[in-house]
């Protein structure tokens, strides 16, 4: 561990920091610092670069509607062992959310008592921005990210508001409702100098007026929509498909789950929003336009966090024999997603030092809908991205820990 890594501290303050997510991934954070080697899935964990802080020195924060303590909502999420409960409860039990920014006109059916009482949008963004200078100072970090883990909102409709900064600031006087909390919490992490990222497929940093505000002000920005497990496998197997020349007839994906994430996408606003994500990676991949790619969601609830991803793949080989190919991917979808919240905000701090601003497309690698900074398609296939991000690291300082 480098001098670097073993003094600088940072702050992740998460929005929907009480979600299965979260509590997943603050959790596993606390099971390291008491000396745990139990790096699996943590796919930077054995880099080395100067300046990239050790998870031992991740300290967190956030919002949540629910505004109970993180030991009672990683009980209720039922992702973590009961051993792992009791490793980690006294540590979670000290960490309970701020009251946070929400709409229900933006996520139906996702509520709680812990709303943020204000006056209209600009008083939520400097009620936002307050709450991460608080935690800056109560926390001791040297640097602070924004990680949004919250809820799927609907999609955003496109307007005038989203598209300058002057048009959002106006929009911000007037109460726009084509404004939604994910980008008023993204406008406070940029106006506050905070890097943010956006693991949802929410609008959010991506919207032009708040990505032209990230490279003015130079705050790091990463999303969208987290790549965790049927996407991942997806841009996985198309490069390889591709490469052996067997077109892809049709792709038929579907997923069930139940945890809370799964219950928001219950409204059909927010699926639609979750699908679009979802849908948009294979055909850049391929070259070509596959007609019958389906994706599909459903909100199983017996499944809880314990996902099934289901895949069905049709393709044509030489002399035009039809073949098929079968994925059946059973997992946790929170235990896939917390180590790459935790990579995403390692990164971001990264590039801040560095004085790398802007949208960090480097991060790529960990979404589904990669934002890019100057309006060129973004790449998809799983080791492009991943070459991506260990040149921006820097291949000769990228070095496995135990060498």
């Amino acid at each position: 561990m480098s001098v670097a890594q073993a003094h600088r501290k940072l702050g992740v303050a998460v929005v929907g920091l009480g979600g299965a997510v979260a509590t997943t991934a603050v959790a596993g954070v606390e099971v390291i610092k008491k000396g745990a080697n139990q790096l699996e899935g943590l796919p930077l964990a054995e880099v080395n670069v100067a300046g990239l802080v050790d998870y031992r020195d991740m300290v967190f924060g956030g919002w949540d509607l629910d505004g109970s303590d993180l030991a009672a909502a990683a009980a209720h999420h039922k992702v973590l062992s009961d051993a792992q409960l009791r490793e980690t409860g006294e540590a979670l039990a000290a960490i309970s959310p701020f009251a946070a920014v929400g709409s229900g006109a933006w996520c139906k059916g996702v509520t709680g008592r812990n709303a943020q009482e204000t006056a209209g949008h600009r008083a939520a963004v400097e009620a936002i921005a307050k709450d991460l200078e608080r935690f800056r100072r109560d926390s001791g970090a040297d640097g602070v990210v924004m990680i949004n883990l919250a809820s799927t909102e609907r999609t955003a409709r496109d307007g005038e508001a989203l598209h300058s900064i002057e048009a959002f600031e106006r929009a911000l006087d007037a109460n726009d409702p084509a404004i939604g909390p994910a980008m008023l919490y993204a406008y406070a992490a940029i106006e506050s100098g905070v890097p943010y990222g956006n693991f949802t497929p929410s609008v959010a940093a991506d919207a032009p007026a708040l990505k032209e505000l990230a490279r003015k002000r130079n705050v790091a920005v990463a999303g969208k929509d987290g790549k965790t497990g049927q996407t991942m496998m997806k841009t996985v197997l198309a490069p390889a498909l591709r490469s052996r020349a067997l077109h892809v007839d049709g792709w038929f994906s579907t997923n069930i789950l139940g945890n809370r994430d799964g219950e928001a996408l219950r409204d059909p606003d927010s699926l639609a929003s979750k699908l679009d994500t979802k849908g948009n990676v294979l055909d850049s991949i391929l070259g070509y336009h596959v007609e019958d790619h389906v994706v599909d969601i459903r909100y199983y609830r017996p499944r809880g966090d314990d996902k099934e991803a289901w895949d069905n793949i049709d393709v044509s080989g030489f002399l035009g024999h039809r073949m098929q190919i079968k994925v059946n991917f059973l997992c946790k979808d929170s235990v896939l997603a917390a180590p790459l919240a935790l990579e995403i905000a390692r990164v971001l701090d990264l590039a801040q030092q560095r004085g790398d601003g802007g949208v960090q497309e480097q991060l790529s690698l960990f979404f589904k809908a990669p934002m890019v900074a100057n309006g060129h398609a973004p790449e998809h296939a799983f080791h492009e991205q991943e070459r991506m991000l260990v040149d921006w690291l820097g291949a000769p300082k990228a070095t496995r820990r135990d060498a």
